[in-house]
């Protein structure tokens, strides 16, 4: 390769890095300035120059510099000030870049962009992409329903990038074997639509059969492209979402974050609880705010727990109500998706039918022991919310989890403070610890970090065939025994901090649950070795 290709790709380049035996075997001699940089050296002085920026915009958009151009030392940088960098790279300072994405555009980043009015293309483009890669992980998106600001077309891709950068970043999964990929199926933005420096195709969504048929090429073509696949599929919209999932997941290596993934934190973080108090699961009652594709899919993932801790699907059912738009769901509405329906209730079981639009109203009818906020409706967890969920158990789950911040239905001090002290609280957005009457509570992140890289890592290493339930169970049981249950004021769900050993203890369970349904197809056979040997390091 000439010397200028090297500094310019990514999985290569070590700039300053780079020995004099390097530089002149690769014909850099003179090229780079003459003192040869350790990478504690380089991050040294990355760091100092992100520190200078103003904004978080400007540091992701710094960063993103570094990751264009030296994968090591951005992951290197990542690593060290992991907690720090997250929500600048991915949730929640990524909303802003999507939001801007045409007119910040200066570097693809090694994504692949797929245009639904030519799926001829979609074998070239992934070869395209990979180059000569071995691309283990896809993260794909067609970007309708981003991070609960919704449609933003082909610059959904960037999503795909975070996405993938915290695989990288929390479990070690190897960033040349990865590719973050966007389905353009245009977009019904109009802002987006009628803006002269969109970069995506200018027409409405397309839906239906053509895009039916689009996926299923796409999927059919990234199979036989990449044998060792596992597919990740990002921030659909809620009328797809679920749809897609059910159509693969049978047949493939295949994994919806926003369904499957918070439902694992959830019930990780509601296990994280109940190990305080020591109560059961199956005696809980579950209340859904927001039935779209996470909260439909966070009450799913509960509700099969609880099946399989003993409970029939109908007796489990009974445990569950679920609010959306339209308030408490009741089966003879006519706008219900598939994913709804198993949740809805019959009108005439309630007296106050009427009245069930209201939250409070609910929550003092149907007396839930656990509140989940999906529902991106800022305040909606008021003071008298949080009370009555007092007066329903001495100690409530109350989890707000929108995301991003201006979304949330309350706030975890709101939440601490009204309770006194007593509801169990997880924030969909890093929050602060609280101090409230003496004790300091730290509070859990139901972030789906916590549980997607070591899934993957877990899937990849094990070369598991499919993930099934029973793997995702496994998952959720992984995240107790991280923090101490018996400290006042303990997480429910482990701080981000500990995401690199989280992420190995997921891991490990999802590998050896693959092995013992018989679905591992590594030539390993210890699977915790398998997932070690796995694991990539930054380092030159």
């Amino acid at each position: 390769m000439r010397a200028h290709d090297i500094l310019n790709n990514p999985f290569l380049n070590k700039g300053t890095a780079f020995t004099m035996e390097e530089r002149k075997e690769l014909g850099l001699i003179g090229l780079l300035p003459p003192y040869v940089q350790t990478i504690e050296e380089q991050a040294e002085q990355t760091y100092q120059h992100f520190s200078q920026k103003s904004s978080d915009l400007e540091k992701r958009l710094f960063l993103m510099e570094i990751f264009n151009t030296n994968r090591t030392l951005f992951y290197y940088l990542f690593n060290q000030h992991i907690v720090e960098f997250n929500p600048i790279v991915y949730d929640p300072v990524i909303a802003d870049t999507i939001e801007n994405y045409s007119h910040l555009f200066v570097d693809p980043q090694y994504a692949a962009y797929l245009d639904i009015n030519h799926p001829e293309n979609i074998e070239e483009t992934l070869k395209n992409a990979a180059g000569d890669r071995d691309i283990r992980l896809i993260v794909v998106t067609d970007a309708e329903g981003i991070l609960g600001i919704g449609d933003w077309g082909t610059q959904g891709v960037d999503i795909s990038v975070g996405k993938l950068m915290v695989y990288t970043a929390a479990a070690g999964i190897d960033p040349s074997s990865v590719l973050p990929l966007v389905i353009d199926a245009g977009t019904n933005r109009k802002e987006l639509l009628e803006d002269p420096m969109y970069l995506g195709n200018r027409h409405e969504r397309v839906r239906g059969e053509q895009y039916d048929n689009f996926i299923d090429q796409f999927v059919q073509i990234a199979e036989n492209t990449f044998p060792k696949l596992y597919l990740h599929w990002e921030d659909f919209g809620r009328s797809t979402a679920a749809d897609i999932l059910n159509r693969y997941k049978k047949e493939i290596p295949t994994f919806n974050d926003d369904i499957q993934g918070t439902g694992i934190v959830v019930l990780g973080g509601i296990f994280g609880a109940l190990d305080i108090t020591g109560e059961k699961l199956t005696d809980q009652v579950y209340l859904c705010y927001g039935g779209g594709s996470a909260g439909a899919g966070i009450a799913d993932r509960v509700h099969a727990e609880m099946v399989s801790e003993g409970l029939s699907e109908e007796e489990a059912y009974k445990r569950f109500f679920m609010i959306d738009k339209q308030g408490l769901l009741f089966d003879d509405m006519e706008d219900l998706t598939p994913a709804q329906k198993p949740f809805a209730k019959k009108r005439e079981d309630f007296a106050n039918a009427g009245d069930m639009t209201d939250l409070l109203n609910v929550v003092k009818t149907v007396k839930p022991t656990i509140l989940v906020g999906t529902s991106t409706n800022p305040g909606a967890f008021t003071k008298e919310v949080v009370e009555a969920m007092c007066e329903n158990t001495e100690r409530p789950v109350i989890f707000p989890i929108s995301n991003p911040t201006k979304k949330l239905e309350a706030t975890a001090q709101q939440v601490i403070e009204w309770s006194d002290g007593k509801a169990f609280v997880a924030t969909g957005v890093p929050s602060g610890t609280i101090s409230y009457k003496g004790v300091d509570y730290e509070i859990g992140q139901a972030n789906n970090a916590l549980i997607y890289p070591g899934l993957g890592l877990g899937m990849l290493a094990s070369e598991a065939s499919l993930l099934t339930d029973e793997m995702i169970g496994a998952a959720a049981h992984s995240l107790s025994g991280i923090v101490n249950p018996g400290q006042p004021g303990a997480p429910v769900l482990p701080p981000f901090k500990y995401v690199a050993d989280v992420s190995i203890k997921v891991a490990e369970a999802v590998a050896k649950k693959a092995q013992e349904q018989g679905l591992a197809q590594a030539k390993e056979t210890d699977m915790a070795k398998a997932v070690r040997d796995l694991k990539w390091y930054p380092e030159y």
